[in-house]
């Protein structure tokens, strides 16, 4: 049985990632957007395409990550590819070793400077 992806459950778990309300996506796609459109939105199995552009385009996401994304799915890959002895040689005593390619601080000194831009022009137009 082929299990279909929902985008609009995809759309809602990136903007939650990345820690945006449903009201400022609503503000930065548009006066025509509301908390409650953006709601509605995210309960769509399929979301059309021009919409999905813009939704990427403000979250700075690929289309593809929203149409393809399947948890399920990526949930299968790991466990599928990793062995326990790979988890094990990771292992530190509160899990396993999180070895990431940037700078962690970084990047939560990136999305905070982006969330603080975002209400201030949310401010402005209010």
């Amino acid at each position: 049985m082929e299990q279909k992806i929902h985008q609009g459950r995809n759309v809602k778990r990136f903007r939650e990632m990345l820690n945006i309300k449903q009201e400022a996506l609503a503000y930065d796609l548009g006066e025509d957007w509301t908390q409650k459109k953006i709601s509605i939105l995210e309960q769509k199995d399929v979301i059309e395409e021009n919409l999905l552009k813009q939704i990427s385009a403000v979250l700075k996401i690929p289309v593809e990550a929203f149409q393809n994304f399947d948890e399920e799915q990526a949930v299968n890959v790991i466990a599928n590819t990793y062995s326990f002895q790979d988890f094990k040689d990771n292992a530190v005593a509160s899990g396993f070793s999180y070895q990431p390619t940037f700078n962690p601080v970084d990047k939560i000194v990136q999305l905070y400077d982006e969330k603080i831009a975002l209400y201030e022009r949310m401010l402005k137009e209010k």
